[in-house]
């Protein structure tokens, strides 16, 4: 046997132990801590507890059955200047806006102004032969991430540090690229699907697809702390946002994020999940192309927000720092809150029941 054949025999022995070694002593302990430490009695403790893991700031609002809704905040809504963190502080929810997208795609698609069988091809005729099968992409891939367009914040020379000034800009990092798939065939998340939707609702309005949001769905439900884009608020109104790596505040990247409270986004998921934003019809549609829950992630700012109906609750949280493990770390804590609010919904219950 060559000396070289024993020291690959010796190495196929050794470097998976070796493997397993690095597993249990150099594990993710920043997750791993967030995940063992005892879990607090309430949901204030637990949101307190979050500053520890890494995060400047954190914001939580918990909606559930039978109780009132409450706000919770931890941390920094400004770390430079020491200023503490504020429930009712506007916030980049970034991909979360893809749920008021699509309800506005489905109350123009229930009003027969747009079709979800008409194509890509015949709401943008020149991006034939950019965009790979544009001729058979529908409105309902889009809907859906179905349409195999790439993603084009996946393109490696995408500017996170200096977002693009606009939506045409913004779309050059996915043109002239192979699709992902064949449409229809498989399920990519893509944010260009969500860039192209809201320039056809653009088109189909003949205004701002954010004017028709605010018309038709923050209005009726009396949302007045959601906005469609940073250039309409005070900026001393909005969180601040960190990203490991970055140095400083990163709040005046514009991203083209809609902002609101963690008030507002629950508010509006509760309409959404509830059947009260949407008519029978409305309903209908929608069920059949998106989600009712979401979250969200720009540089700064990571955010979720779903309905939990075991305990019939609606929970929202935005965290202000994102890089290394914080988004896993933010799971995290969100979880140990939702298991929070269960203990007590079965304490409840038991009561109740006795």
């Amino acid at each position: 046997m060559s000396k070289n054949n024993g020291l690959v025999r010796v190495l196929r022995v050794v470097m998976p132990a070796v493997a397993v070694v690095c597993i249990v002593v150099l594990p993710p302990w920043d997750i791993v801590w967030a995940w063992l430490k005892p879990l607090p009695g309430s949901v204030q403790e637990q949101v307190e507890d979050a500053p520890g893991h890494g995060f400047d700031g954190i914001i939580v609002y918990v909606d559930q059955v039978g109780q009132k809704p409450a706000l919770y905040a931890a941390g920094w809504k400004n770390r430079e200047n020491r200023i503490p963190a504020d429930p009712h502080a506007l916030f980049k929810i970034a991909s979360i806006g893809k749920l008021y997208v699509a309800t506005a795609a489905v109350k123009l698609v229930a009003d027969q102004r747009l079709s979800l069988d008409n194509t890509l091809a015949e709401h943008f005729p020149k991006l034939v032969g950019r965009v790979e099968n544009a001729d058979t992409i529908t409105l309902k891939m889009m809907l859906q991430h179905r349409s195999g367009i790439p993603n084009l914040t996946d393109h490696p020379d995408f500017p996170w540090g200096d977002p693009p000034a606009n939506s045409e800009a913004a779309l050059k990092y996915a043109l002239d690229q192979p699709a992902d798939f064949e449409p229809g065939q498989s399920y990519a998340y893509s944010n260009t699907n969500y860039l192209l939707i809201s320039e056809l609702l653009d088109r189909t309005l003949g205004y701002s697809h954010q004017q028709f949001i605010k018309e038709e769905i923050l209005t009726p439900l009396g949302l007045t702390h959601t906005f469609g884009s940073l250039n309409e608020v005070d900026l001393d109104e909005v969180m601040s946002g960190y990203a490991v790596g970055w140095e400083h505040d990163v709040k005046e990247n514009n991203h083209g994020s809609m902002l609101a409270t963690a008030e507002d986004v629950g508010i509006f998921l509760r309409a959404l999940n509830d059947g009260s934003l949407l008519n029978e019809q409305e309903q209908s549609i929608y069920s059949s192309v998106y989600v009712y829950e979401h979250t969200g992630l720009v540089p700064g700012y990571q955010s979720i927000a779903r309905y939990h109906e075991d305990i019939d609750a609606v929970v929202v949280q935005f965290v202000s720092t994102n890089g290394g493990n914080a988004w896993t770390i933010s799971e995290v804590i969100y979880s140990r809150i939702i298991k929070i609010l269960r203990d007590q919904y079965s304490r409840a219950d038991y009561r109740s029941a006795s």
